[in-house]
């Protein structure tokens, strides 16, 4: 077991950049039994989310598992992260996806309870995703797995709609965890952050601030993600469906607000703002 969570654990820490395989779909596992099987669960009709995991057996049989998304690009992080989840029995990675907008198109074509996204990915990041999610399936939990123990990205992923934040470094410790949190609809914040988060946001408070702000819009925060990823004006306008100029107009509001020149230095800010990797 201890060479199990080592191996899963090293997993999990790639480094940045490192790209993964094509996304396949997941299959659905199944529930562990408890003395004589029972009749096979199966999701109500009458609503897209299951009864909670915790609930004791009824004359019906065992509630039916928790059922996953998952976005990682990295592949090997996802089998890790599979590894965890597929492991115990009220839990089942039932999709998964390599970048934001491949997450948002599965949750919708697939019945999900939970997504568990990563923050930096292609195309549309985790938290991008979590805003598009909350908007159209405000039902769903949301928890963002990421490698970066960033207070500005909790307040951001918590914005977004997410219900938890774990660290790639602990996810082996902590993901289930924080999986059953979510469908319970409670918070989960990884170990050792609360202090860390409050002594924060109280020095913020005594010296006359706040949250933090978003400099940008959601809509500009895309268009700087495509225009950093190498997109041309026309093939952003195409994935966003609008026009060229609409997203030219968006660009040069970009480089006002961000006091920048060019994209080069969009690019920049991108990587700092955990838009891109490096």
């Amino acid at each position: 077991m201890r060479e199990r969570a080592l191996l899963i654990g090293a997993t999990l820490t790639l480094e940045p950049g490192e790209t993964g395989e094509p996304v396949r779909q997941g299959k659905p596992g199944e529930p562990a039994g408890h003395g004589e099987p029972g009749p096979a669960p199966a999701p109500s009709s009458a609503s897209a989310y299951p009864s909670r995991p915790e609930a004791a057996d009824d004359a019906e049989g065992p509630a039916a598992p928790i059922r996953v998304l998952l976005a990682d690009d990295h592949t090997l992080v996802r089998r890790g992260v599979r590894l965890i989840l597929d492991g115990e029995p009220d839990l089942t990675v039932v999709a998964e996806a390599g970048d934001g907008a491949e997450a948002v198109a599965a949750a919708r074509a697939t019945d999900v309870d939970l997504a568990v996204l990563d923050v930096a990915m292609p195309r549309m990041t985790g938290l991008q995703a979590a805003r598009e999610l909350s908007r159209r399936l405000p039902g769903l939990r949301i928890l963002i797995l990421t490698m970066y123990d960033n207070e500005q990205y909790f307040f951001e992923a918590l914005k977004a709609g997410a219900c938890g934040y774990v660290l790639k470094s602990v996810a082996d410790r902590d993901l289930v965890e924080a999986c059953r949190a979510a469908v319970r609809d409670e918070p989960f914040i990884y170990p050792g952050a609360e202090r860390t988060l409050v002594r924060s946001y109280l020095d913020r408070l005594h010296q006359g601030g706040g949250l933090p702000e978003r400099p940008i819009t959601e809509r500009e925060e895309e268009i700087l993600k495509l225009v950093a990823e190498g997109h041309t004006s026309k093939e952003i306008g195409e994935l966003l469906f609008i026009s060229a100029k609409t997203v030219e107009r968006h660009r040069a509001n970009l480089l006002q607000k961000l006091g920048v020149r060019d994209r080069l230095e969009l690019t920049r800010y991108a990587i700092r703002a955990g838009l891109i990797e490096p």
